[in-house]
């Protein structure tokens, strides 16, 4: 007697562990995480160091290269890769897998802080970001375009109203403006004029230091009143840019009008993004490396269109790709390939069965 034929003289026992089964493999596709690729808990720690003015060459030897050599010790590093453009030094730090990602996180901003009095004072305070390495791209893009406003225009009102929204959706982990132009007052110096009026632009930088922050002054009180006091001591308008003074010598005035073109632009013009033929704005939507992709994504899908239906006039926003389409292929295909293999087997065990029925003598 084997192990089977308990189950064939007990055919009530083979239904219920058929049962038991069923029952568990249901419950198990609900809790599934469905993903384009497996998970791999890969992570990235960027570290991202701004030194504006500076060329690639004194960014790699004041800044990329001291904070590479402090990095290297942490450990959980499985490599690492830098890049040194102009202003900015990024540090790519790969981790190994499955390591803790808080360890070497602690870690590197420790680091970090160890040569941060090392880094040239005009250089800005590290940014370090931890970033999951298994998915590289997002699972939704979106294009933003528009025949009446600018990118400038575009980026500022994604930045205000649609980003927020998107990174407010459950499972979303994170919504990135791609290709965006923030709105940046842009100062063109003319080296001609500032050479015959003997200024350099270093004085143009200390003037728009001195004459143009946010100053904090606090308040006043008195025995019955309370006043907070507020100076407007910063500039806003490309016209009031032009009148700040750069220079005073014997009565002569200066101004930054008269050695530069002032127009309100954006901070980078190193990239266009294009959408439909047109000059556009792109958005990423990142779901939650644990959460169901499809799921998140119908979830977003139904934001854009309230999203859509609010857009300001001339504006139009549409989603360029979509990952989990794929997804939805698939698993289509397994439904389908399931289903005609059920059929199959629904239609050749019976005909099976009623051919090698015995026949009893009669």
């Amino acid at each position: 007697m084997t192990f089977t034929d308990l189950f064939i003289k007990r055919p009530v026992l083979a239904m219920v562990v058929s049962l038991v089964i069923l029952i568990a493999g249901l419950q198990s596709i609900r809790a599934l995480s469905v993903r384009q690729y497996p998970r791999s808990d890969i992570a990235v720690v960027k570290v991202t160091t701004a030194y504006v003015g500076a060329n690639a060459d004194l960014v790699r030897g004041f800044i990329t290269t001291p904070l590479e050599r402090v990095i290297a010790s942490a450990d959980g590093i499985d490599y690492m890769e830098s890049s040194s453009a102009q202003a900015v030094s990024t540090i790519t730090v790969h981790l190994k897998l499955n390591y803790d990602t808080n360890a070497a996180l602690t870690q590197i901003q420790a680091k970090v802080a160890q040569v941060r009095n090392d880094l040239p004072p005009e250089a800005e305070a590290p940014v370090i970001q931890l970033e999951t390495a298994d998915n590289q791209f997002a699972a939704l893009y979106l294009g933003f375009s528009s025949s009446d406003l600018d990118q400038t225009q575009i980026t500022d009102y994604l930045t205000r109203v649609v980003q927020p929204k998107l990174s407010a959706v459950s499972g979303v982990q994170r919504a990135d403006i791609l290709g965006n132009r923030t709105f940046a007052m842009r100062i063109w110096l003319k080296p001609e004029k500032m050479a015959a009026m003997g200024i350099s632009a270093s004085q143009v930088r200390d003037a728009l230091a001195d004459n143009n922050y946010l100053s904090t002054l606090g308040q006043t009180k008195g025995s019955m009143v309370s006043v907070n006091l507020v100076a407007n001591t910063d500039l806003k308008t490309p016209e009031e840019f032009r009148r700040l003074v750069v220079k005073q010598d014997k009565g002569a005035v200066v101004r930054l009008g008269d050695i530069a073109d002032v127009v309100l632009g954006a901070e980078n013009y190193e990239q266009d993004v294009r959408f439909d033929g047109q000059g556009a704005v792109f958005m990423g939507v990142w779901p939650l490396p644990n959460a169901n992709s499809l799921d998140v994504i119908k979830r977003v899908r139904s934001e854009i269109a309230l999203i859509q239906k609010d857009l300001p006039t001339g504006l139009s926003g549409g989603i360029a790709y979509d990952a989990t389409k794929y997804i939805e292929d698939s698993i289509h295909e397994v439904l389908k390939t399931l289903s005609e293999t059920l059929l199959i087997v629904a239609v050749v065990i019976p005909a099976t069965v009623k051919v090698s029925v015995p026949i009893a003598p009669l």
